[in-house]
């Protein structure tokens, strides 16, 4: 499944769904009324999925949990805050890394308007989205 279809199809019902419902509820609601939205269009979505990392030889269970995981591919950070921070991106980078997965969107429903709240992150992968959307570029890091 193309990752870029999918991105697209993940942002046009969380947009749908904050002009619906407006800013003010728990991230929980949030995720459980976007991943019921993508399963109604055909996706496989995993809510809360356990991670586990293992660093320094060391494997530590369930370390985080991704909230949402779409078609086996794309993570999906929600927050509701009234404003993102740079840490909240740097949060879904370090989880891609982690997971060796190329792509993530980071969706804050708690603005007034979801396009303030809606960065792609991306862990080397070469996007198609504007610079605008992307946190991280190639930086040689």
């Amino acid at each position: 499944m193309d990752l870029e279809a999918v991105s697209g199809d993940v942002v046009d019902v969380a947009l749908r769904l904050h002009r619906e419902l407006g800013p003010g509820l728990l991230e929980s609601v949030y995720e459980m009324l976007l991943a019921g939205r993508l399963e109604a269009m055909g996706y496989a979505v995993v809510r809360q999925q356990p991670i586990d990392v293992i660093f320094d030889g060391l494997r530590f269970e369930k370390a985080f949990k991704i909230d949402l995981l779409v078609a086996g591919r794309l993570l999906i950070e929600i927050k509701s805050v009234e404003k993102l921070l740079p840490v909240h991106g740097k949060q879904l980078l370090t989880y891609l890394r982690l997971t060796k997965q190329p792509v993530g969107l980071l969706i804050n429903f708690g603005g007034e308007t979801l396009k303030e709240g809606l960065r792609r992150i991306v862990n080397d992968y070469r996007p198609s989205a504007p610079p605008r959307l992307r946190v991280n570029q190639s930086s040689g890091e």
